[in-house]
């Protein structure tokens, strides 16, 4: 659904329904609390498992670390459950150059703040910015720099667009105001 015109655009955002966040919830809960009776049942020296015997895992580092994955692979896999079906950071970005107004909506978590709506007005973005990070996790994205605001983001998390589609989406808000682009040197 990425609707866009001469004055419009809007772009969907994914949030907790994909691929692989389903793929985690499902492939976890079976392994995870597998790894904890191991690593306790070698800390104990008892063999609390049918097909190891604990004294083939030394309790440090072996079953510290066990014990440990079993446990926060069950509360990640529990959260993925929770966010999956209310579609947790979803929702969509609308650039308004006619209006002059970029609103920004995402769900949450149900409760009071379920749904999180923001307002930017074109002539309150001062730059885009480039961030531009090489290495073992390479980035590359742009951010608007908006008057009394932290900068905004303007793709989709986790999306790593080449640098000809930065380029793009970071001038597409620029071009109504007359906006710099500046860019953003490598972060350590």
């Amino acid at each position: 659904m990425n609707q866009q015109s001469e004055r419009l655009r809007v772009e969907p955002i994914e949030g907790s329904r994909r691929v692989g966040n389903s793929f985690r919830a499902r492939v976890t809960p079976p392994g995870a609390p597998g790894f904890f009776p191991v690593g306790i049942s070698s800390y104990l020296d008892r063999d609390l498992t049918p097909l190891l015997p604990p004294q083939q895992i030394p309790f440090v580092p072996q079953g510290i670390v066990m014990s440990f994955y079993g446990i926060v692979g069950s509360f990640s896999s529990s959260h993925l459950w929770r966010a999956i079906p209310w579609d947790v950071g979803g929702g969509y970005d609308r650039y308004d150059k006619q209006g002059g107004i970029i609103p920004s909506s995402r769900w949450g978590f149900p409760g009071e703040n379920r749904r999180i709506s923001t307002r930017f007005p074109v002539k309150n973005i001062q730059a885009i910015r480039m961030e531009v990070r090489e290495g073992i996790y390479p980035r590359h994205a742009p951010h608007m720099r908006i008057e009394g605001q932290q900068n905004v983001p303007p793709t989709r998390p986790g999306e790593h667009p080449t640098p000809g589609d930065m380029e793009r989406k970071a001038a597409e808000p620029a071009r109504p105001p007359s906006v710099s682009i500046e860019g953003l040197e490598d972060e350590p």
